[in-house]
């Protein structure tokens, strides 16, 4: 007999008492189909001579677990007065195939600049082998499919995971975000890939999409815009400007100054006198000339006289855990604007200077933040006549010079440099 997973079947077995007393009958399916297979009645009494017929029911369930094929079907009748006489008739009952697979897609909505990868779980629901074959769909095919598996075999039961590739055939540069869908058939394939019968073929497919994004998002373009705004705003304003200002500062310094009447030597050169550097007293005090030519100083716009590049260096020894002071004073009838100083501490030493234009404070250094430091000042800083450049330094801990011996006391330099411009009071 012939059973549908999900139907229902039946047929009949008569059961004859040929003993010479009443006896009953106790009815019982076994074997594989004893789960899903029952008999009504499941007991019978009879007397001597007299038969009955009883129904047999099938009801396979719509499961992977009940195969597809041929199955025995026994019954075991079991007399209760002589149970040595026991009986178990048999016949055969075939399964008819069904099929039904399960798909699902993971994840349905995938970003990338090329490609995008998915997982597709794949189960067999059906009672019997199937092999597997998948059909995407896209309007336009501008993407490209890759499954791995490409056909897998399946067991009634069995699950497997498929991945899909898909891939563009051209980048998006700039712009939005492209979205492709498509769609995704999964049915049975026979030995030659020939779509087999399935109850679940109008079952509809699996719907997806691939967002494609640009290699370049909005806002890099917009970077790039701003940044080439900037450039051609550069070389139209900023840089025109600063070359003119560079080349004004240039005809200003090689500018000849004029000299008053009477004063031009013979040769043609402006005179002047004194000496190229400056040097430091006994008592720490240093003083500093140069020559130059003559010019008109309009520094407080009261006196007239020649204005000369000057430099003073103060060289200062101080003992361990005392305190020194060094200075540079002005000379007589001059101005000193200062425009540079240089700090070194070549020792390494630890402690604290402190440099003074005057009465004015200009920093208060610790040694062990540097070895040299320089300032530097677009206005000049003025001392007038007879004012000091001062610079005190507390020695803390004294360093260690190139001769590798730790020295005895702290020793620092301070070279300021500037114009001094000569007045008459």
């Amino acid at each position: 007999m012939t059973v549908a997973p999900g139907g229902t079947a039946t047929t009949s077995l008569t059961v004859r008492n040929d003993s010479d007393i009443v006896e009953a009958y106790s009815l019982e399916v076994v074997g594989d189909c004893a789960s899903w297979t029952t008999v009504e009645p499941a007991r019978v009494s009879l007397y001597p001579g007299t038969s009955e017929t009883v129904t047999i029911r099938l009801e396979p369930p719509r499961s992977p677990e009940i195969r597809a094929g041929e199955l025995p079907l026994a019954v075991r009748i079991l007399p209760i007065e002589h149970p040595d006489a026991v009986r178990v008739p048999e016949t055969t009952v075939h399964v008819e195939e069904f099929h039904e697979l399960r798909t699902e897609l993971r994840p349905r909505r995938r970003r990338g600049w090329l490609r995008g990868r998915y997982r597709l779980a794949v189960r067999n629901e059906g009672n019997a082998p199937v092999q597997v074959g998948f059909t995407p769909g896209q309007a336009g095919e501008e993407l490209a499919f890759a499954f791995n598996p490409a056909e897998p075999k399946l067991e009634p039961g069995e699950s497997v995971e498929v991945g899909l590739r898909v891939r563009t055939g051209k980048p998006v540069w700039f712009g939005s975000p492209v979205v492709w869908p498509f769609t995704l058939v999964t049915a049975e394939t026979g030995d030659q890939n020939e779509t087999q019968p399935d109850e679940n073929a109008d079952r509809p497919p699996l719907d997806a999409e691939f967002v494609q994004i640009p290699i370049f998002p909005k806002w890099l373009l917009a970077l790039l815009a701003l940044l080439l705004a900037l450039l051609l705003a550069w070389f139209a304003l900023v840089r025109p400007a600063v070359r003119s200002a560079a080349k004004e500062a240039v005809s200003e310094a090689v500018q000849p100054r004029p000299t008053p009447a009477g004063e031009q030597g013979g040769n043609g050169q402006t005179p002047g006198n004194g000496s190229d550097g400056a040097s430091t007293s006994p008592d720490g005090q240093g003083k500093g000339s140069g020559a130059g030519g003559d010019g008109t100083s309009t520094g407080d716009g009261t006196t007239v006289g020649s204005a000369q590049q000057s430099s003073a260096t103060i060289d200062l020894k101080t003992s361990s855990g005392e305190t020194e002071t060094g200075t540079y004073k002005v000379p007589e009838k001059s101005v000193f604007g200062v425009t540079d100083i240089v700090v070194a501490n070549f020792q390494g030493d630890e402690g604290v200077m402190t440099i003074s234009f005057g009465d004015r404070k200009i920093t208060t250094i610790a040694l062990e933040t540097f070895r040299n430091q320089d300032y530097h000042w677009v206005t000049p800083i003025k001392i007038p006549a007879n004012d000091t450049v001062t610079i005190e330094v507390t020695c803390a801990k004294p360093g260690t010079p190139a001769t590798g011996l730790r020295a005895q006391g702290c020793h620092e330099v301070l070279n300021v440099s500037g114009v001094l411009n000569r007045t008459e009071q």
